[in-house]
């Protein structure tokens, strides 16, 4: 037997700042996930009172230390480099999560900084050039760098890794020769 659900009532200023808090309290997050999520409730639930101001309540969590783009930044792009993927994936996911341009350029440099390990991670994930156990080839190289570039890394240096006998010292990239 299925009871049906009564409605939720409408969302009010404290409502919607009670689902904020608690947003926060569960996710990392930033300023623009936080004002789509808390825009999706009301026109989830409808509104009552005064107009809703969602980035207004994004931008006082931020200045209450609830919500750092910076800090989300960084550890999501630390993460994502841990994975393996490259600089372009990290950008594209910092901003569809909706961090400011201003914080993604800071930590750029330091993404840029380990391309080429995290591009040597991908490659030993994935068993490419020198964390294979035989040489690919042609096709298969075309595939394996095809798959590097999907993740992020340039094709370039997807091309060097991929061409690099198995069991080949990586040190000469990572000295940047």
């Amino acid at each position: 037997m299925r009871r049906d659900r009564r409605p939720l009532p409408p969302l009010d200023r404290v409502a919607l700042e009670r689902l904020a808090l608690r947003y926060v309290e569960r996710f990392a997050t930033t300023r623009g996930k936080l004002a789509a999520y808390l825009m999706r409730k009301v026109r989830e639930r409808g509104w009552e009172g005064e107009a809703a101001d969602s980035v207004a309540i994004a931008e006082r969590f931020a200045e209450l230390g609830y919500v750092n783009d910076r800090l989300y930044a960084e550890s999501k792009a630390s993460a994502m480099a841990r994975r393996g993927l490259g600089a372009r994936r990290v950008s594209d996911a910092l901003r569809h999560a909706g961090v400011q341009e201003r914080d993604a350029a800071e930590i750029a440099p330091q993404i840029a900084e380990r391309s080429i390990e995290t591009a040597l991670a991908f490659a030993r994930k994935r068993r490419i050039g020198p964390f294979a156990e035989v040489r690919a080839d042609r096709d298969k190289a075309a595939k394996q760098v095809a798959a590097m570039v999907r993740a992020g890394h340039s094709p370039d240096l997807a091309w060097k890794i991929a061409r690099m006998d198995p069991g080949e010292s990586v040190e000469p990239l990572l000295d940047g020769d």
